[in-house]
């Protein structure tokens, strides 16, 4: 923990000396959620942290009621763990089927910790342009995060099927890190979750896009019997 807490800071510090956010606190102790970011706008963000998504610690969150804008940061030390297959473990399998059946809404993840782009994670972004790595205060050399937008509403099977996405610019905290890291349109992905009820099941289908393109999406997956 102490590590996460440390990169946590290195990267909210090189975001406030930019001035990117206003101010941040850790909230940890006391607090569900772990961080909170005062942007320059006022709004606050908040930060929940986790460790590798495909983890049932995944599905323990509680968006606070001060939020303007709730992210789920996932640091995941074990160098074997592969962030595609968290990823979508993570959103679909777990996420997904928590904002429906909870109603809690998430309005983006970050995937990225302080083993990304160590020789036991190499980063394909680094890999083909090694120039985007940003050098912070204390010398850590950090790549651009990987960015999901998720949706603007809650997914509802009656009112709600198919909400829209948010854009980069419209997550506060996710733009930041995205400006403040040397970030490409293909760093983000807008996440899909689309809700449905079939028979006596309500069921969500899960779709990944990057720059307009669909790159993943599930099959319908029940979430819980409909009432």
């Amino acid at each position: 923990m102490a590590e996460k807490r440390a990169f946590m800071a290195e990267v909210l510090d090189h975001l406030q000396r930019t001035n990117l956010i206003r101010n941040w606190a850790y909230a940890g102790a006391g607090e569900r959620h772990d961080y909170e970011v005062k942007m320059p706008t006022g709004r606050i963000s908040i930060i929940e942290t986790k460790g590798c998504l495909d983890g049932n610690n995944t599905n323990i969150f509680e968006r606070p009621p001060q939020a303007d804008e709730f992210i789920i940061w996932s640091l995941c030390q074990n160098p074997g763990s592969d962030p595609a297959h968290n990823a979508w473990s993570g959103i679909h399998t777990r996420l997904s089927a928590e904002i429906i059946h909870r109603r809690q809404r998430v309005d983006g993840v970050v995937i990225w910790d302080m083993v990304c782009g160590t020789a036991g994670r190499p980063c394909p972004k680094l890999v083909a342009e090694s120039t985007r790595a940003t050098r912070i205060e204390g010398g850590r050399s950090l790549l651009p995060p990987c960015l999901y937008c998720f949706p603007r509403t809650i997914p509802d099977p009656r009112s709600n099927p198919t909400p829209a996405c948010w854009q980069l610019a419209d997550v506060q905290i996710l733009h930041a890190l995205w400006t403040g890291f040397n970030g490409n349109a293909a760093d983000v992905v807008e996440v899909g979750i689309e809700a449905r009820i079939d028979g006596v099941d309500v069921q969500r289908r899960t779709r990944f896009f990057r720059q307009g393109t669909e790159i993943s999406t599930s099959e319908w997956t029940t979430v819980r019997r409909a009432h």
